[in-house]
């Protein structure tokens, strides 16, 4: 229920703050409220990456790619993630997510996501995004591009160690098998 009231004030809230490039940085401001609350009375980590989902969805809205993406058909979904922990939030703490594309490869779309408080980074999370197609299909990154209007800034490099993250958490493709991770325990 509390994703559905923070996606009710997103979709009602977003143009409050203004447009927004896809090159450019997003931020959307939050406050921790007692149902983020895990037992040990801090935000809880499968929080975190609800609300990361509120934040691409308003860099997507304000961008206007949103609009052009249910034209052409295309919905992003999440294909890959990881979330670094530094300090905990707290019971009514305000804070901010900032969202930003770092770039992408032939497939899939990285975003880099912090949860701030007075400037200080709390977490910081890696996003790979793919979009898929209805009622079928999987386009390329650049196909999804053309479709959100083009990109108009330099096309950016993906960091080395996010190629190295994304190689190193792939799963298999299609229907082999998956690899065994716990060798002698097969």
């Amino acid at each position: 229920m509390k994703l559905w009231l923070r996606l009710v004030w997103a979709l009602l809230s977003w143009r409050s703050r203004g447009p927004l490039e896809l090159h450019q940085v997003g931020k959307r401001n939050f406050r921790v409220w007692p149902s983020d609350l895990d037992i040990f009375n801090h935000m809880n980590n499968g929080i975190y990456l609800t609300l990361l989902d509120l934040g691409r969805f308003d860099t997507l809205k304000r961008s206007g790619s949103w609009a052009k993406a249910k034209r052409a058909k295309l919905h992003p979904v999440v294909v890959g993630e990881t979330i670094t922990f530094r300090k905990s939030l707290a019971p009514w703490q305000a804070f901010s997510i900032e969202t930003a594309l770092l770039g992408w490869n032939d497939m899939a779309f990285f975003i880099q996501q912090r949860f701030v408080v007075a400037g200080e980074i709390h977490a910081e999370a890696v996003v790979k995004i793919r979009f898929l197609k209805s009622p079928r299909g999987i386009p390329t990154s650049e196909e999804v591009i053309e479709a959100l209007g083009g990109w108009n800034a330099p096309t950016p490099v993906l960091p080395k160690w996010v190629t190295d993250w994304d190689a190193a958490v792939a799963l298999p493709k299609g229907r082999e098998a998956a690899p065994s991770v716990w060798p002698g325990r097969e």
